[in-house]
């Protein structure tokens, strides 16, 4: 599915979310930057939005790690014209079965995509794994906005205008139909904090971004 949405996948990031995706991203980096890792791994990079931004720290290695090797050679083009690759390696592979030792990075982050592992709870206990003692595990996802009126046009903006958004730019109106609805049944806030919880993440917070309608969760091993 997301081979084939991959050429459109940038461009409707930015419709869908009117730009503030990239802020979003902007304060991901931050607190990452925050830990002065050296070496940081960016899951369900897609096309490695997240992991070119970070490419802003002192980090002198940056995976980029997607299960989807459409995604992955579109990012390999961005990071190629932005004169990354030494700093930057593209790797295909399951979030859920990586190939990567046991404490191997000192940062770990995901965009979007959490709430596209097959298993959840597997797929962050293989991020446990792969992170280093003290090491800093940076989450953003979508979320649910609780108050009233962000609440209502929130729905209706998922149940609505943003399938419509997915018919008109995209020649998979399925993935888009699912996007939203693995949207709309993520745990998010509170209920995600007490699973990264029962995994054995420590030092979990989260920061509700732009209503509620995305969260960015930070936590350590």
């Amino acid at each position: 599915m997301f081979d084939t949405i991959s050429g459109d996948y940038d461009g409707l990031n930015r419709v869908i979310s009117f730009g503030i995706d990239i802020k979003w991203r902007k304060k991901v980096v931050k607190l990452v930057k925050a830990s002065n890792p050296d070496s940081i791994l960016d899951i369900a990079t897609g096309t490695g939005d997240l992991a070119i931004n970070l490419a802003e720290t002192n980090a002198s290695k940056i995976v980029g790690l997607d299960i989807s090797s459409g995604m992955l050679n579109i990012g390999k083009e961005k990071i190629k014209n932005k004169n990354l690759e030494s700093k930057i390696e593209m790797v295909l592979g399951d979030s859920e079965n990586m190939p990567f030792k046991d404490n191997s990075f000192d940062a770990i982050t995901v965009a979007f995509g959490v709430r596209n592992f097959e298993t959840l709870e597997n797929g962050l206990k293989e991020i446990y794994r792969v992170l280093k003692p003290n090491g800093v595990f940076v989450i953003l996802e979508t979320s649910m906005p609780d108050k009233t009126p962000y609440k209502q046009g929130y729905n209706f903006y998922t149940k609505n205008i943003l399938p419509l958004i997915g018919r008109v730019f995209s020649k998979d109106r399925s993935a888009y139909k699912y996007l939203c609805e693995s949207a709309s049944v993520f745990p998010y806030g509170e209920a995600l904090n007490n699973i990264l919880r029962k995994i054995g993440f420590i030092n979990v917070e989260d920061f509700p971004q732009t209503f509620g309608v995305a969260t960015i969760y930070k936590s350590s091993k």
